[in-house]
């Protein structure tokens, strides 16, 4: 108990100085990281006492999610080789979140963001980006992340001149940014007591650069990645790897497992984190809440730890929150 009594007074001390940074004049890419470890009162109760599950709530960050952190380091390595530079756009494809940090950070850096997203991302993602005044190009729906991929690539080979391709799937400034953050930040906020990290594939970017960092610390921390369990699935922003594009980035062999999840668990742990714990999240967030609940009630004794890649803020309009259950 006194350990979590110090966290949260930690964290609180973490969310005033972030505060002040904002008050004094920070700029939005300064507030980007140094995310709240959340704790659990009810969706955990069932586990032995000496298991804690925690959870990044990455919602915390400017942009409203995780990819502010490697869009950040994506830009910031492209203009440091020259790649990103005055009159070139910044050109990738994305499902929402890493669209809407380029544009932010683009925003506030002055540079030119162009973005391919699958026509059926939700209205509230694409509301965002359309504010940003974003160049936008809208993908077949059907054929999901995969397809905006292949359109994005399509678009800078007709014109690589014009565009720095910030290619998140294999730029391993992605990885990158969550090696010097994300797996800092578990470490240090949890003293080092962290014995599981469970995080979901979508680029894996977040999986692979905290936990190798974390496994630099302690080569004893287990990896767990979340996958939806099948080829279709609502899921977003997250990918089943055996039938998708695999990011150049993700390296297999870095798990020690893998969790699938289904489309319908994740809805439902949304809804119990709302309704139990008061805590609005997004559908990957759900999905990854079920497999570290999966994780923990295979403990007598552990520390597991997952992160919340965005707020619901961005899936209210989806029918799913109606429901019971």
């Amino acid at each position: 108990m006194r350990n979590h009594i110090q966290s949260t007074a930690e964290e609180r001390i973490n969310i005033e100085r972030r505060t002040a940074q904002a008050h004094a004049g920070a700029a939005v890419e300064e507030l980007i990281g140094n995310t709240p470890l959340l704790a659990f009162r009810r969706i955990t109760a069932h586990l032995p006492e000496g298991v804690e599950v925690l959870a990044k709530a990455e919602w915390a960050n400017p942009g409203g999610s995780v990819k502010d952190r490697p869009a950040l380091s994506i830009i910031l390595g492209a203009e440091a080789r020259g790649e990103l530079r005055p009159g070139v756009t910044l050109l990738d494809s994305t499902s929402g979140n890493m669209g809407i940090a380029y544009a932010m950070i683009g925003a506030a850096r002055g540079h030119r963001v162009k973005l391919v997203v699958p026509a059926n991302a939700s209205p509230e993602r694409l509301a965002i980006l359309r504010a940003y005044r974003v160049d936008l190009t809208l993908s077949d729906p059907a054929e999901g992340v995969d397809g905006a991929i292949r359109l994005v690539r399509e678009l800078y080979e007709r014109n690589p001149d014009a565009y720095f391709f910030a290619d998140q799937y294999n730029n391993p400034d992605n990885w990158r940014a969550h090696y010097e953050t994300t797996g800092v930040e578990v470490w240090e906020q949890t003293g080092g007591r962290v014995t599981h990290f469970v995080a979901g594939l979508g680029t894996s970017g977040t999986l692979m650069g905290t936990g190798r960092r974390l496994r630099e610390y302690n080569p004893d921390v287990r990896l767990v990645a979340v996958q939806p369990d099948a080829a279709f699935h609502g899921l977003e922003g997250l990918k089943h790897m055996e039938t998708a594009i695999v990011p150049g980035i993700y390296d297999p062999g870095l798990p020690d497992a893998t969790e699938p999840v289904t489309t319908e668990e994740a809805h439902e742990m949304c809804r119990r984190l709302a309704r139990e714990e008061g805590l609005l999240v997004g559908v990957s967030a759900g999905a990854a809440m079920v497999a570290a609940l999966r994780v923990a009630s295979t403990l007598t004794e552990g520390v597991v730890v997952t992160l919340f890649p965005d707020s619901a803020s961005k899936y209210l309009s989806e029918p799913f929150w109606a429901e019971e259950g």
